[in-house]
């Protein structure tokens, strides 16, 4: 029994790319009557590693880094499927949102970001104001 492939195209489970993939960067934005709640999965990230900012009043925005690792010189790496490098979501929220109240934890690999939201009458109150 040969291991070469019989197609030229098909690929051998020994075979290993260089490509590489951008950061996960998938995030949740639920509205609840008292807050805007984001959740990122940031699985193998530590809460050092994500950054949470507020920028021109009403831009939210979530970035993170994860680097490859590569644990010992003497190993041979087969396949690679772990996401590594850069991501930054932004999001710009209603008017009803508190920024200077935004709230951020991490548990079990999530990131979880709260924007507190002000009561309907302030929020219009606010809108007219500007």
């Amino acid at each position: 029994m040969s291991i070469i492939p019989s197609n030229p195209l098909e690929v051998s489970p020994f075979t290993t790319t260089s490509l590489s993939t951008p950061l996960n960067s998938q995030i949740d934005w639920k509205e609840t009557p008292e807050a805007h709640i984001f959740k990122a999965d940031i699985l193998g990230l530590k809460k050092e590693e994500v950054k949470v900012e507020v920028e021109q009043g009403r831009v939210l925005h979530i970035s993170g880094e994860r680097s490859m690792k590569k644990e010992d010189n003497n190993e041979e790496c087969h396949r690679v499927e772990c996401s590594s490098g850069r991501f930054m979501r932004s999001f710009t929220l209603p008017a009803n949102a508190k920024m200077d109240q935004v709230k951020a934890s991490v548990e079990d690999g999530v990131l979880v970001v709260t924007v507190p939201k002000e009561e309907v009458a302030k929020a219009i109150e606010n809108t007219y104001a500007n």
